[in-house]
């Protein structure tokens, strides 16, 4: 399994360009996290924005696959990624 940092997990997430991958992280309540999820999702979005900026809270918005809804991933707490067949351990 090859190893990212933080900084090289978050371009690889980039580089999906609106596919599917797979993030783990804890969440803020400890618990642990598998999402499969997706960037470049506009459905439900109103143009509003939000009232901070999720990288600077080291959090991406991402589009959950399963439940369907926006969500943000831990980019401090995230410890695997799997994109295009490589899974990736996130030190």
């Amino acid at each position: 399994m090859k190893t990212l940092n933080k900084l090289e997990a978050y371009v690889k997430i980039l580089d999906t360009k609106g596919k599917i991958f797979t993030a783990e992280f804890i969440k803020k309540d400890g618990s642990l996290r598998v999402m499969n999820c997706r960037l470049g999702v506009t459905k439900g979005v109103n143009g509003k924005g939000m009232s901070y900026k999720p990288l600077q809270r080291l959090l991406m918005p991402v589009f959950d696959m399963q439940k369907k809804e926006f969500r943000m991933i831990n980019l401090n707490t995230m410890y695997s990624l799997q994109t295009n067949g490589v899974k990736y351990r996130v030190n």
